[in-house]
């Protein structure tokens, strides 16, 4: 039986919290459906499908500070697992016919994502660009400050400057300061 978003909220706010069987809980509750979610686009390729439950399972720990209290949990995770099959795609150079296109988008959550990812977005265009590009790299998408800043072309301690001025500036913005 699949978890409610109450329920998958309530497991990862405690879990946030330091609660490790909360935080057990949640995790059970993700592997089916997340197999669920791969298994229906990743149609007789059960090795990928594991392979990304696993990957996503991974992101959604290592970036479970990124998620947003006040927002609901499905839309966040099934926005990670979206990535991860992205992710997947562009390794294996993989497309998926334009037919295909609107299944995926109609998937759990998608509006919800969407509407963070535009929220984000629209935070984020407030920054200088490089503000904005390190704060992407190392917390949107989870590369660590050495990767951004060789991505970037730019010094690491450039990138830590970068993203600490950004998040304050963030803030600010955020709490109606500026």
């Amino acid at each position: 039986m699949r978890a409610s978003e109450d329920q998958l909220r309530q497991w990862m706010h405690g879990g946030l919290d330091g609660d490790a069987v909360a935080y057990a809980a949640l995790l059970s509750a993700l592997v089916p459906m997340l197999r669920s979610f791969f298994g229906s686009r990743m149609r007789g390729v059960p090795d990928d499908v594991e392979d990304l439950v696993q990957e996503t399972m991974m992101a959604i720990h290592t970036r479970r500070g990124t998620y947003d209290r006040d927002r609901p949990f499905a839309p966040w995770a099934y926005a990670v697992a979206r990535y991860k099959m992205i992710d997947h795609f562009r390794r294996g150079r993989v497309t998926v016919p334009i037919e295909d296109l609107e299944h995926i988008l109609v998937s759990e959550g998608f509006e919800d994502a969407a509407s963070a990812r535009l929220d984000m977005d629209s935070l984020l265009d407030g920054l200088s660009p490089k503000q904005a590009q390190a704060i992407r790299a190392t917390k949107l998408e989870g590369l660590s400050v050495a990767e951004a800043a060789t991505r970037a072309g730019m010094g690491e301690s450039d990138v830590k400057i970068s993203v600490h001025r950004g998040l304050i500036a963030l803030a600010k913005r955020v709490r109606g300061s500026s």
